[in-house]
């Protein structure tokens, strides 16, 4: 996909009067936490704010949210009328989200569906998935398959069925399959950008205006690896 615009380390994919999409890179956060690090959509309120002169304060409503340490598609609304209808839609699960990921193992099957109990500790940001239901754990699931095994990795194509805290990153520790870089979940080493190679790289959803269907899809970061599986 064509890269609209690419300014003050921001790649729009995809603008119109309603909506917005990003590229995220790593270290990007795409809301303000207590970090107090300058946040993605901060950059993007400027961006807009630039870009068409506007005066005052510019409306930008975060819809969805991808870990500081991953990459791709972030959706943002530009309107009230969008933001409340991409809420609906995203709390819906009525968009159809497509990640890849770098692992260093090879999983069990070729391909298969992960089906886990989540639980979530947010003393250390992080989550665990149990084979079995557990008291205050949520129900979490996922399609996965091997696209392309390269020397020492193996590259998945992974489908969300449910939109759990750090899923797609415990989900795969769990069978043995650390994402290449993400200390947090059991891989022996960080990535030299302090990232992890899990990408948000396909988005199909509804145009919450329009109605008309798109398809974004996000170009994966510029790296040895990454370059190995375009």
């Amino acid at each position: 996909m064509k890269i609209i615009s690419s300014k003050s380390n921001l790649q729009v994919l995809h603008e119109d009067n309603h909506i917005i999409v990003i590229n995220k890179r790593v270290g990007d956060l795409v809301q303000g936490d207590k970090t107090g690090d300058k946040p993605l959509s901060e950059i993007v309120k400027e961006y807009i704010k630039d870009k068409y002169n506007k005066p005052g304060e510019v409306f930008l409503g975060v819809v969805h949210r991808l870990d500081r340490p991953t990459t791709g598609i972030v959706v943002f609304a530009k309107t009230s009328k969008a933001l409340e209808r991409l809420n609906k839609m995203f709390s819906e699960r009525a968009t159809q989200k497509t990640y890849w990921a770098v692992v260093k193992n090879k999983p069990p099957k070729n391909e298969d569906t992960l089906l886990h109990y989540l639980t979530r500790n947010e003393k250390n940001n992080s989550s665990k998935a149990h084979i079995k239901e557990v008291p205050n754990s949520k129900k979490a699931s996922l399609d996965y398959k091997i696209i392309k095994e390269l020397n020492n990795y193996f590259a998945l194509e992974i489908n969300l069925h449910t939109g759990r805290h750090h899923q797609i990153r415990c989900q795969l520790a769990l069978i043995g399959c650390p994402i290449k870089g993400d200390l947090k979940y059991g891989f022996d080493r960080s990535n030299t950008d302090g990232g992890i190679h899990l990408h948000a790289q396909k988005l199909a959803f509804t145009h919450p205006v329009s109605k008309e269907e798109l398809v974004i899809i996000a170009p994966v970061p510029n790296d040895v690896i990454w370059n190995s599986i375009k």
